[in-house]
């Protein structure tokens, strides 16, 4: 089979989800991952399926974007780049960042500027502002792959110095302390 990965855009509504899944069904897809998320008012869905061979992605397009019209849908497909698996795979360690405080333009570029120095890959962001001063109503949780050959001390003070520059309060956690303290 074939991967591919689709991306749907739209204003939210009940019953999107349902719809594309569906429709991918009926194609004799499987869906192998998805994420999906509301923005404002807005739904967002990026879904990696297993297509079978005799379907071509214009044609997995072309009906999703006619079954979805009365949504008013916008979808974009592309086939999925596999890495290549006889590579070194690179080793890492994830950590949670979360960091709050007053909004204001630049907060997701100065911690991301920070982490791409470093060679960290943001795996999820989770980003929700409201505006105004209380920090609380701001707030930005980064999930990411810190390689372990970089020095963890240097990252840890060079994102609490920025952080502290742009007036967040930041919380780094590794992955397995953040799961830990968090479990339900």
């Amino acid at each position: 089979m074939n991967k591919a990965i689709l991306s749907v855009l739209g204003q939210d509504r009940p019953g999107i989800v349902a719809a594309i899944s569906k429709i991918l069904f009926q194609q004799n897809c499987n869906i192998e991952n998805v994420s999906q998320t509301r923005l404002q008012s807005e739904f967002a869905g990026i879904f990696i399926v297993a297509m079978p061979e005799a379907l071509s992605l214009e044609t997995l397009k072309d009906c999703l974007i006619d079954e979805l019209q009365h949504l008013d849908m916008h979808v974009q497909i592309k086939p999925l780049q596999t890495q290549d698996s006889a590579g070194p795979s690179a080793k890492f360690e994830s950590f949670v960042i979360t960091t709050k405080g007053p909004d204001r333009k630049g907060l997701v570029a100065g911690i991301t500027e920070v982490l791409a120095t470093h060679g960290a890959n943001i795996t999820n962001l989770q980003a929700v502002f409201k505006g105004g001063e209380e920090p609380g109503d701001n707030i930005m949780i980064y999930e990411v792959d810190v390689p372990i050959d970089v020095e963890q001390k240097i990252l840890d003070h060079e994102l609490r110095q920025r952080a502290q520059e742009l007036s967040l309060e930041i919380s780094i956690q590794h992955r397995y302390i953040f799961e830990a303290i968090n479990r339900i």
